[in-house]
């Protein structure tokens, strides 16, 4: 089979190691890919939202399998553009991924088929929301309605913070037209959990779970990034709180996006909240997360084109997924000033190294080649460093250890990624 891998990050890179091990893949393309990508797949250079440019280049080369890593893609209906010029796609059709692309509509979505979620209101006019946090219990969550890159959403501890934070998602535009609708909600305490699924429209079958870090510095202060490492499992998703999900979560959204006249075929994201009321969905996405897909898919034996082809030909209920009994950490190696700002263009050392050891793994996120032919630092995020080990302690030691392997100028990470698992 050839197939084409549309995206440019760490979690496309995943990706395509996972599909690269199965025996159907013969060729690989990324478009656009990036350095690290382009190791074990050809990088195309087209956008991922050049749909039609996307849609030749596969009917050209006659690609068996297009797999859709981002979210703008999705959110924009590539699927819908390969799938009217009868090539096949994995990933959910515009009408689908509005599960991410609105949060308004995910959370109307909850309300109305009694899917666990978080009270809130949704709001077009920033005078109107300002009204409505007037008389609200504070904290409260604010969520720009559109896609944000992970980042637009805000957690105000006072008015004063809540009303900073309208202004900035709804009157300075600081996440674009992400914030012409805002959703505000109740603020939930317990654990966060990330749990991946694949979906056929119909069966859904759960990956393992995992837990992301989304601020900037150690101890979750900062500013809100893309990720900076996640680990999986998660100690805190027992077998209850999955029977549980599996009961009220999982089916239940799939059963009412198809209920919408929206069937969802692809991977959904749920971003799950446990409280002392029970677990929560706090979010939705409609792909796989970014970073952890690369501490999932490590972890995943199944063959990853198997599954998808499922997803699409609707016989997901004959796969049983099947994870090894081992955990994995992901520490994103940055540059210095993510999110914010930051040089590019530094020589990458120590690369080399992950290619002798087993069970080590480096996602490349943000590079690329200069013009002699070495890795330079290309983004904010610029590594994912992912290890396994027999346990998460053993799996953290493993990954803070080949972070050492890797140098940068301006290289920055987290140094508590998994720490709470030593808490727990």
């Amino acid at each position: 089979m050839k197939i084409l891998i549309v995206g440019s990050g760490g979690r496309e890179h995943a990706i395509a190691q996972a599909l690269a091990k199965s025996p159907k893949a013969e060729k690989l393309y990324c478009a656009p890919g990036n350095a690290g990508i382009g190791q074990i797949a050809e990088c195309v250079p087209i956008g991922a939202m050049e749909f039609d440019k996307l849609a030749a280049f596969a009917k050209e080369q006659a690609i068996d399998l297009t797999v859709v890593g981002m979210d703008d893609p999705l959110v924009g209906g590539i699927v819908d553009v390969f799938e009217k010029e009868g090539l096949r796609v994995f990933g959910p059709r515009k009408n689908a991924a509005i599960l991410e692309g609105s949060k308004a509509f995910s959370k109307d979505l909850m309300k109305k088929y009694g899917i666990p979620t978080a009270a809130y209101e949704t709001f077009d006019d920033p005078e109107k929301a300002l009204a409505y946090l007037a008389n609200a219990k504070m904290p409260v969550v604010l969520k720009a309605d559109g896609l944000a890159l992970g980042k637009g959403v805000l957690i105000c501890n006072t008015l004063d913070e809540a009303k900073a934070g309208v202004k900035e998602i709804m009157q300075d535009k600081k996440f674009g037209s992400a914030g012409d609708h805002m959703v505000i909600e109740e603020f939930m305490t317990g654990r966060e959990v990330s749990v991946l699924s694949f979906t056929d429209g119909k069966t859904i079958k759960i990956m393992s779970s995992a837990q992301d870090h989304k601020r900037a510095m150690d101890g979750d202060k900062g500013l809100n990034t893309g990720g900076m490492g996640t680990f999986s499992p998660s100690p805190f998703y027992t077998e209850e709180i999955d029977r549980v999900c599996k009961e009220k979560i999982y089916q239940a959204t799939v059963d009412a996006m198809a209920a919408e006249g929206r069937p969802f075929s692809g991977v959904i994201f749920f971003g799950l909240m446990l409280t002392e009321d029970g677990p929560k969905v706090l979010e939705y996405n409609a792909r796989f997360g970014d970073p952890e897909a690369q501490v999932v898919l490590p972890r995943m034996k199944n063959d990853l084109v198997d599954v998808m082809e499922a997803c699409i030909d609707g016989t997901l209920d004959q796969i049983t997924l099947d994870f090894a009994d081992n955990a994995a950490v992901c520490v994103v190696l940055a540059s210095e000033g993510y999110p914010v700002s930051y040089e590019k263009g530094f020589v990458i050392n120590g690369l080399s190294k992950f290619d002798t050891e087993d069970g080590y793994f480096c996602f490349h996120a943000g590079t690329k080649k200069n013009d002699a032919g070495e890795f330079v630092t290309n983004g904010g995020r610029v590594l994912g460093v992912t290890a396994v080990g027999e346990t998460l302690k053993k799996a953290r030691e493993n990954a803070y250890k080949a972070t050492e392997w890797v140098d940068f100028q301006g290289k920055y990470m987290r140094h508590d990624i998994g720490k709470a698992i030593e808490e727990a």
